[in-house]
């Protein structure tokens, strides 16, 4: 029996590949994951779920406890809990399943996961083994694709698909629903979206008066997701997929270029950690860098950033107005909102891994702004 290995975050092939059905325990199960080996699953497909949250119980048994805000600074807490995540993300990604050809999962009490992983993988190039953990994220993602994200900004639903990230973050589209539209975009102008992800802000901004979206992605995923919703919502004519870089290629200019990066400067270890963190500010700079000179007059480039990453002590509030002015721009307005997500509020609940978040001060400080940017 031969099959190819799969990871979408690029975690190496096992070394050691132990063949387990429902005899195995889960203390034993942790034991060969934390020796390196992979737990290739061949029994009921409940029971391998059973064996991964009893995995997941022991990881967080293990974990260090989060130190106190006395012995470390907010950045070295953030470090701390995502070199911990990582670790125990290897280990539960550990135990792994046997995909057929056609995608199939032939174990017993198993869902029909063909389509699902269909659409995350593309078409099979044979059998493959997959972390039980990803398939399961395949299969949440495809019934957020099915079931959609209400926005209250539109009127409608936007269809996430798998390894984009999903607007469930409402406020920074709230954001670029209310804030001023430059003349030139009213008037039937250019706007470029930077970033797109599920093309929302693209959806919201076409539906403000833009004549033209031209919307962008370093993910083509995200370029086929953003394509996707334009066409459910109506909005196919003036929504178009520009390419993998940053900004469209060409010279041309747009009267509102709309940037949303990801928020937090570090590095992502998946694609969909791409909507997360940004390696070095990379995102943010090249936006910044290349701004003056694709806006038209009069035109105003939109950022859309969360403050997290200052509490963290990741960026400063000097730095990033020391960018602006390196990059020859100047602020002429900004709109602020406070987050509604249950971390920013101070509601808990366990993940499987944490039930503790160690960085809570510092989201329930969060601020999210629209900054509205032109040449100086």
């Amino acid at each position: 029996m031969t099959a190819r290995w799969h990871s979408e975050t690029n975690a190496p092939p096992p070394g050691r590949v132990v063949l387990a059905d429902d005899r195995l325990r889960a203390d034993t199960a942790h034991r060969l994951v934390s020796q390196g080996a992979a737990v290739l699953w061949q029994g009921d497909y409940h029971g391998a779920r059973q064996l991964l949250a009893a995995l997941a119980r022991r990881a967080e048994r293990e974990e260090r406890p989060p130190r106190t805000a006395d012995s470390t600074t907010p950045g070295e807490a953030f470090r701390e809990q995502r070199r911990e995540r990582a670790r125990t993300a290897g280990l539960l990604g550990r135990l792994v399943v046997r995909l057929e050809a056609d995608h199939a999962l032939l174990l017993p009490r198993a869902p029909d996961v063909r389509q699902a992983c269909r659409e995350a993988y593309g078409p099979s190039d044979g059998p493959r083994l997959v972390a039980l953990r990803e398939l399961l994220g395949v299969l949440g993602a495809w019934q957020w694709h099915q079931r959609g994200v209400y926005v209250p900004a539109l009127g409608a639903r936007v269809h996430p698909c798998y390894g984009v990230f999903s607007p469930v973050r409402g406020e920074y589209v709230d954001l670029v629903a209310r804030a001023p539209m430059p003349a030139a975009v009213l008037a039937g102008g250019t706007v470029f979206d930077l970033g797109t992800g599920t093309g929302v802000l693209a959806a919201v901004l076409a539906r403000r008066g833009a004549g033209r979206v031209l919307v962008t992605d370093v993910n083509p995923r995200a370029l086929l997701c953003a394509r996707d919703n334009a066409r459910r919502l109506g909005l196919a004519h003036r929504i178009r997929a520009a390419g993998t870089d940053l900004y469209p290629p060409g010279d041309g200019r747009a009267g509102l270029v709309v940037c949303n990066p990801p928020w937090l400067p570090a590095e992502p270890t998946s694609v969909l950690e791409q909507g997360v963190y940004d390696s070095g500010g990379r995102m943010l700079h090249g936006f910044l860098g290349g701004l003056a000179q694709r806006l038209a007059r009069g035109g105003e480039g939109w950022l859309i950033l969360s403050d997290l990453a200052e509490h963290l002590g990741l960026r400063s509030r000097a730095d990033l107005h020391a960018a602006f002015a390196a990059a020859g721009l100047r602020v002429v307005g900004r709109r602020d909102i406070r987050p509604r997500h249950p971390r920013a509020t101070g509601a808990t609940r366990r993940t499987g891994v944490r039930s503790i978040d160690p960085l809570r001060a510092a989201r329930a400080a969060e601020v999210t702004s629209l900054w509205r940017l032109a040449p100086v």
